[in-house]
């Protein structure tokens, strides 16, 4: 018969050294401290992305101010809450000129709509003079579509979208024969620009 082996156990036995207390407490330290460093990232960054968010938005959504001045029929300046103006061409209409026929009765009409008014505008980019091009609401009512509505414009074939509602607006004011289609041969404003 074989002697029975005295089995050991191979796992290391616990160290007798002693813990430093110091060293516990600073490792609490930094893990605390990385721990608020974390956090203010964290908040940091969710700042950051509300600025970009507002600064995104504001740039490319909308301008809400007052309308200060109307310049003609398809065309107001805004002053907004910093106190800056802004002028804007309203989107996919053409206006009479000032001294063209029916020029003076289209921006009066404009400026009985918006004039002193709060106004929201939806930001569509620059015109190639470096105007702003909005749709404006004034006090909520869409000034860009009943300036047509009202046979005070027209729908502007060079830029409006070839599908715009405003097309049928504009075919229902020629058939009223109401504001500029009261004449039996209105000359387009862009067409009399070409003229002068």
């Amino acid at each position: 018969m074989r002697p029975i082996e005295q089995v050991t156990d191979s796992r290391p036995s616990p160290s007798n050294d002693s813990v430093n207390p110091e060293t516990i407490g600073a490792s609490e330290r930094n893990l605390r401290r990385a721990s608020l460093a974390v956090r203010w990232l964290a908040v940091a960054t969710v700042a950051l992305a509300l600025a970009l968010f507002y600064v995104i938005s504001a740039s490319a959504g909308e301008l809400v101010g007052r309308v200060v001045k109307i310049a003609d029929g398809d065309t107001l300046t805004i002053l907004d809450a910093g106190k800056h103006q802004q002028r804007i061409r309203l989107a996919d209409i053409d206006a009479p000129e000032r001294h063209q026929a029916f020029g003076s009765r289209s921006r009066q009409f404009l400026a009985d709509l918006c004039f002193r008014k709060t106004a929201t505008m939806e930001d569509l980019g620059l015109d190639r003079y470096g105007c702003t091009i909005g749709r404006i609401k004034c006090d909520g009512v869409n000034a860009n579509k009943v300036q047509v509505e009202r046979g005070m414009a027209w729908v502007y074939r060079r830029y409006a979208h070839p599908h715009s509602v405003l097309y049928g607006i504009e075919s229902e004011a020629r058939i009223r024969r109401v504001g500029l289609w009261a004449d039996p041969h209105p000359v387009p404003p862009w067409e009399w620009r070409r003229m002068r």
